[in-house]
């Protein structure tokens, strides 16, 4: 009976001299993964109750590697494709091209270069480059990812304050390159779960079961989503240079609630207190709809269409911030939850 990937099949376990149970393996299986007698198989014992079985080689020896052909591929699309090799988790990528075009595909490698961390060029020639990554995906801590990130967009906004108080415009003029680097961290996380979900051994690294890693790829989405506004509300502030707005007012004064909510919501990616998250996600709700309060009020005002646009754009982006940050509060309630639910038969 032919036995092969995604197929199952129910084996007895056997007694073997009284004191230990045996299973035998499939035969198709040990020669796929070229296993001899002696060789050694690593054997996990899930909290879902099941085994898993792996080769203990298996995962050293493996290399992902695609190989790209991009004069086939559609007009200023290579930087998308390799995008794409990278969150779902290539190793190796080869990419060839005619020798008239290298200058233009060239240029998208070196773009996707910038915007990816451990991909390096090993090898170019004439009609081909050959990237390979650098940072083994177990390597680096997802939460250290998230705590980056984090940093970023708090640092931003803080900035941005200053700014709207009278400091120099100089203090957001990086603003580009900290979104920059918030989105380089999001494709990182996403691109670490993306192999964690294939890899046990790697999910074990970062000391996460897969709905873990898929929920801090949530994490990391909010936080980027953040940034997003972030950035929005600074180039906001250079466009319309010399606006001021009341601190005591909408939207001034819902700044420092996030900023109040979204670290103790950062605190809690360890201690997940339920209190503390449902504390700040109530507190960022009442915020959001202040916010929608004054943007109704806004209309009814009369002011001078700069001064009115500059307002509402603002309070439309913390706004956003506010809501960004309520969904990463409730994807650590999942988490929270998730960590502490039991597993049991029916007849317990």
């Amino acid at each position: 009976m032919s036995f092969g990937p995604g197929e199952q099949e129910v084996r007895k376990v056997q007694l073997t001299g009284g004191v230990t149970y045996t299973l035998s393996l499939p035969k198709p299986w040990v020669i796929s993964n070229g296993l001899r007698p002696r060789d050694g198989v690593r054997v996990d014992w899930r909290p879902s109750g099941s085994l898993r079985l792996t080769p203990i080689d298996l995962v050293e020896n493996q290399i992902r590697k695609l190989v790209i052909d991009a004069a086939k591929l559609p007009e200023s699309s290579l930087h998308d494709h390799l995008m794409g090799a990278y969150l779902s988790g290539a190793d190796r990528i080869n990419i060839h091209y005619p020798k008239e075009d290298k200058k233009k595909f060239r240029q998208q490698i070196r773009r996707f270069l910038s915007n990816t961390r451990g991909f390096e060029t090993i090898e170019e020639e004439e009609d081909k480059s050959e990237l390979v990554c650098l940072f083994k995906a177990g390597e680096m801590p997802l939460h250290a990812s998230i705590n980056r990130m984090y940093l970023q967009v708090s640092s931003l906004m803080r900035d941005i304050i200053e700014v709207l108080n009278g400091e120099d415009l100089e203090l957001i003029s990086d603003a580009d390159e900290r979104e920059s680097e918030v989105d380089a961290l999001l494709y990182l996380v996403e691109r670490q779960v993306s192999i964690a979900l294939d890899s046990h051994q790697v999910a074990t690294a970062l000391k996460l079961n897969r709905n873990q890693a898929v929920e801090y790829s949530n994490l990391a989405r909010a936080l980027e989503r953040m940034m997003d506004h972030g950035f929005q509300i600074a180039q906001l502030i250079q466009e319309f240079t010399g606006e001021k707005l009341n601190q005591g007012e909408s939207p001034m004064k819902q700044i420092p609630v996030w900023q109040q909510a979204i670290k103790q919501l950062m605190i809690n990616t360890r201690t997940r207190d339920s209190h503390e998250i449902e504390v700040a996600r109530h507190n960022l709700k009442s915020a959001q709809k202040q916010l929608e309060l004054h943007e109704e009020e806004l209309m009814n005002r009369k002011r001078t269409a700069k001064n009115l646009l500059f307002d509402f754009r603002l309070s439309e982006s913390v706004r956003r911030l506010c809501a960004y940050s309520r969904d990463f509060g409730e994807v650590l309630l999942n988490i929270k939850m998730y960590d502490e639910m039991t597993i049991s038969t029916r007849l317990d």
